[in-house]
């Protein structure tokens, strides 16, 4: 069970579900929340990533992290995590999805089937899943926080961007009403929507850009950790983050 909270890291004792942790802005939350003292549950496909990030937590002197090699996609997996976590902490106190793919820039009757439906699984459909296995663990004691990483769009759209952009406003509107569902919990869920930052996305999308030129994944985390503590109860809000 979480200790008490006597080191003075911010979230001693909290319970954070990552996803997307292996790399980028995943990456990034799981090294700040585990240096801020979370027991961090790191969710990502690639093994050996996390195997390299939990030594690099526990070198820092953060608690081990649990990882879980996990495929977002395979949508069933999804379901018993919430019972495992259960088990095992008891509570959760934290998820934040930053999991997510490009999938491809396209007219929109270009798209191939299995493209749109594996980016919709994986941005969409794959945070429902989440949210369906976590919600009784994140509604326990005095309420969880559940933060998703969603984009700036531009209120007139987008030329060939219309799948990531179509995953993503369904994302918005899925956690939104998550958030007004438990308005009578403590309960908080909020959207994360950075600057153009470096990650492997970026680079996908825009593969001669001198990506020097752009924040890291790390300055984003930090600049989004003041909403992620106890003290904020915001919830409902596209939180848009200035660096």
């Amino acid at each position: 069970m979480p200790e008490p909270n006597d080191t003075g890291r911010r979230l001693e004792g909290k319970v954070a579900v990552i996803t997307g942790a292996s790399r980028g802005l995943g990456r990034a939350f799981a090294k700040l929340l585990a240096q801020e003292g979370a027991r961090c549950v790191l969710i990502a496909r690639t093994v050996g990533a996390l195997e390299e990030l939990d030594d690099e937590i526990c070198a820092a002197g953060g608690h081990k992290p649990l990882l879980v090699p996990l495929d977002l996609t395979q949508l069933e997996a999804i379901d018993a995590l919430g019972a495992a976590l259960n088990e095992r902490y008891g509570t959760l106190d934290l998820l934040i999805a930053a999991a997510g793919s490009l999938g491809t820039l396209s007219p929109v009757g270009h798209y191939k089937p299995n493209i749109w439906e594996d980016t919709l699984r994986l941005n969409l459909t794959a945070n429902w899943r989440l949210l369906r296995s976590l919600d009784p663990l994140l509604r326990q004691g005095e309420g969880g926080s559940a933060f998703f990483v969603t984009c700036g769009r531009p209120p007139e759209g987008e030329a060939f961007w219309g799948l990531y952009h179509a995953s993503k406003a369904g994302l918005e509107e899925l956690v939104r009403s998550y958030a007004v569902e438990n308005r009578k919990f403590k309960l908080r869920a909020n959207l994360f929507a950075p600057p153009p930052f470096r990650s492997a996305l970026r680079t996908l999308a825009f593969p001669g850009e001198d990506e020097q030129r752009l924040p890291g994944p790390e300055r984003v985390a930090a600049a989004c950790l003041p909403y992620l503590l106890p003290s904020d109860t915001r919830s409902g809000e596209i939180i848009k983050i200035d660096l």
